[in-house]
């Protein structure tokens, strides 16, 4: 058996002794204590209203990228079967009765010639008209 070289020797002994051998640990425990799955990306600050000038209406004045104002939230017309149970306030077995019986009509959406989308999409225009013909008078 051949004789370790002292400087290596030497060498891990140190690496051995100093704190970056726990790094690793270290490094995992601090993992370990933050929220579970993947981190989510960092969203850019809003642009300022000073920052946007007439000319470039819209734009980062550094970048001249889109910078999107706030919009209120646009609400869809057609809605999911849990969307639709949702609005309604009941079950979404109790949608797919209603779609079944025909007190509610589903929007079919054409994919190509005597193909249609399968989800099953309802107009909140007919979600509030149900709505209407269920009040009392």
């Amino acid at each position: 058996m051949a004789p370790l070289d002292s400087a290596a020797s030497q060498h891990r002994m140190r690496r051995h002794d100093t704190a970056e051998a726990d790094l690793p640990l270290a490094a995992a425990s601090m993992r370990l204590r933050r929220k579970p799955g993947r981190p989510r990306k960092v969203l850019p600050a809003p642009v300022a209203p000073d920052e946007i000038h007439n000319v470039d209406r819209g734009r980062h004045p550094r970048t001249k990228a889109v910078a999107y104002e706030a919009v209120d939230r646009l609400l869809p017309r057609l809605l999911d079967l849990k969307a639709a149970a949702a609005y309604l306030g009941v079950s979404a077995w109790t949608v797919r009765d209603l779609e079944a019986s025909g007190t509610l009509r589903r929007v079919s959406i054409p994919l190509g010639p005597g193909r249609d989308l399968r989800k099953l999409l309802f107009d909140r225009r007919d979600l509030d008209l149900l709505v209407e013909t269920w009040k009392s008078p």
